[in-house]
């Protein structure tokens, strides 16, 4: 069955990076798009970042243009989001997801991992 499982969350202070990790199973990444998504405390979630199967190409929020980027590597199926200069208004918990179709399209999520930036 699909599954994808996030990790790479934990506490920065504002202006480090981190690097999210989604292994992915039950599918192939290089055929779907992957999507990162974050919920922040008393916010909706929102998309943040995708990858899309045809050449790789990638699209982001604003909120993180230049500063985040999301990359896959077909090989070990597992899409990275690396997060540069991070603030305080990142704080969220982030999700990878994808739309799979297998007998039926269905979106999947992972259980999330929470990135906190604080001093």
């Amino acid at each position: 069955q699909v599954q994808l499982v996030e990790s790479g969350g934990g506490l920065v202070q504002p202006g480090g990076s981190l690097r999210l990790s989604c292994a992915a199973s039950g599918f192939t990444i290089a055929t779907y798009a992957v999507s990162w998504y974050r919920q922040g405390p008393g916010k909706e979630r929102e998309l943040v970042a995708s990858i899309f199967s045809l050449g790789g190409v990638s699209n982001y929020a604003d909120s993180v243009k230049g500063r985040f980027t999301i990359s896959r590597d077909n090989g070990k199926n597992t899409v990275y989001l690396q997060m540069n200069d991070l603030k305080p208004e990142d704080t969220a918990v982030y999700y990878c997801s994808a739309l799979v179709t297998l007998r039926r399209t269905d979106r999947y999520w992972g259980q999330g991992t929470q990135v906190t930036v604080s001093s």
